[in-house]
This record gives structure tokens, C-alpha cells and sequence, in this order.
């Protein structure tokens, strides 16, 4: 199988895959050959398989595995062995444990320029600022930011960023501090853009001293936060799918998800029970 998955992974860097969604093909399916006690596939093994990854995993993350094993399986021929993913009802109210709230995320901005970690500080400002992805921070560049506006290229799809005015006052200040004068804003030491792994790093370790639950900080949080806060004020899911780069408007919904106590308030103004 060793060849075909090299296969695999040419056909998904001709499909111009991101190199974060390559990777975890690979791995996904790696996981799975690794289960096999013989070389061949029978679909047997794959429902087996499935079996054992939804008593260990979530139900997403389950799926998020059988996508790429199928998706794996379709490539070698092999269609006949892919199995279903499994049924998922839609959640109504997102979990409070995991909800960032605007106020924790305030408090995380003003933590990380109290400990002089500027380039934390704006990054958090920058990611919930515009609902970018953090694997688009790298196209937040100097030239972007005196255009007002960074064009994004990712998955095939390119779309515009706005950087509102105050956003790009931070930015520019900063870079001259740094002495950045073209090309990508956040860099780390030897000059490479910041990654998702750095990132995730330097805002865990922020946690604690914000006093935030480090269940709620991650990048793609500050993007969802982004994407509450825009429907709240213009409730165009259609127009919100557009700025965070979505194909379908059933994505954008996840994101606007009302929390638990939101949904219980909205209850309770029904007034229904006498």
C-alpha cells in the first residue's frame, strides 16, 4: 500500500490541497493501513475500523478519519469497501464550556500587552478582527495592510480581506518597530511567517494568566467569535459565509450557533409558562 499512498498524496498536491488538509489525509489513512493485519482491504476491515475509532473519538472527528480513508479507498479503486460515516444530529446550542465569550477575549488582548507580547496581541486582534483563518495570517502583509485589504488564496478559492483603519494603525506601528518593511507582519525570530503550532503554543501559555479555560482558546474560537458577533449586528448568513471563505452556507451555520445560556434567555422571554 506504501505506493499507493505516495500516489495519494501527489493526486491531493495536483488537486492544490493545503499542505495542513495533505497532511492529515496522510495521517488519517496512515492510521488505518496500520490497523490492516494483511495488505489486502475488505470492506470487513474498514467497517471494523470504524468501529474502533467510535468508541475512541468523537463523532466528528470519527468522520473527519472516514472521509480520508474513503476518500483513499476511491483512489485505489476500491470503492466498494468504503463504509458510511455515522449520523450526527445538528447541534442547537453551542457548549458553554467552549464558548469565547467577548469579554474573555478582551481580557486575553489586554493580558498579552500587559506581559509586552505584542505580536500575540495583535494576532489575537487580527484573526477576530477580520474571521481569517490563522492559516491565513501570512497574507496579512505589509503591502496588504497599506492597501486596506489582503487577498487570500486558499483551497483553490481567493477572496478579499478588509483590515479596518485602527486594525491597520496596530499593524504598521509594529512592523516599523520591528523593523518589517515588506512581506509578511508576523514572523517568528528567524524570519518564517507564524505557524498554527507557535500560535496555538503562545496562546495556551496566555491562558493562565488571563484566566480564561484553556478549552476555549484556540485560533479558530476567535474566528467563530468573529462570526457571532457579525450576525448578531447584520443576520445575513449568506454575506457571512462569503467573508470567511465558506462553500456552503450549512459551514457558516456551525459558526453562528447560540450558546446555552443565550438559547435559555430566548426561552424565557417567549413566556409560555404562566
Amino acid at each position: 500500500m506504501n505506493q499507493q499512498l505516495l500516489a495519494f498524496e501527489q493526486c491531493l498536491r495536483k488537486e492544490e490541497k493545503s499542505e495542513n488538509t495533505i497532511k492529515k489525509y496522510l495521517r488519517d489513512v496512515r492510521g488505518f493501513l496500520l490497523s490492516l493485519s494483511k495488505q489486502s482491504v475488505c470492506k470487513q476491515d474498514v467497517m471494523a475500523y470504524k468501529k474502533y475509532l467510535a468508541v475512541r473519538y468523537a463523532p466528528t472527528s470519527v468522520n473527519s478519519m472516514l472521509i480520508a480513508v474513503n476518500r483513499f479507498l476511491r483512489f485505489c479503486g476500491l470503492e466498494a469497501c468504503c463504509v458510511r460515516l455515522l449520523k450526527i444530529q445538528r447541534q442547537i446550542y453551542y457548549p458553554e464550556e467552549k464558548e469565547l465569550t467577548k469579554a474573555e477575549y478582551m481580557q486575553l488582548v489586554n493580558t498579552a500587552k500587559q506581559k509586552g507580547n505584542e505580536r500575540l496581541n495583535l494576532i489575537l486582534q487580527a484573526i477576530c478582527g477580520t474571521g481569517i483563518r490563522v492559516s491565513e495570517l501570512q497574507y496579512i502583509t505589509i503591502e496588504a495592510v497599506k492597501k486596506g485589504e489582503a487577498v487570500v488564496s486558499l483551497k483553490g478559492k481567493t477572496r478579499p480581506v478588509f483590515l479596518i483603519k485602527e486594525l491597520r494603525k496596530k499593524l504598521l506601528r509594529y512592523a516599523a518597530e520591528q523593523k518589517i518593511y515588506s512581506g509578511a507582519i508576523f514572523i517568528t525570530r528567524t524570519g518564517r511567517p507564524m505557524n498554527r503550532t507557535n500560535i496555538w503554543r503562545e496562546m495556551k501559555k496566555l491562558c493562565a494568566y488571563a484566566g480564561v479555560s484553556p478549552k476555549k482558546v484556540f485560533p479558530h474560537n476567535l474566528r467563530h467569535l468573529f462570526a457571532r458577533i457579525f450576525y448578531s449586528l447584520e443576520k445575513d448568513i449568506a454575506k457571512l459565509a462569503d467573508i470567511l471563505g465558506h462553500s456552503s452556507i450549512d459551514t457558516t451555520r456551525i459558526y453562528i450557533v447560540s450558546s446555552g445560556n443565550e438559547h435559555r434567555r430566548w426561552m424565557e422571554h417567549m413566556r409560555l409558562i404562566l
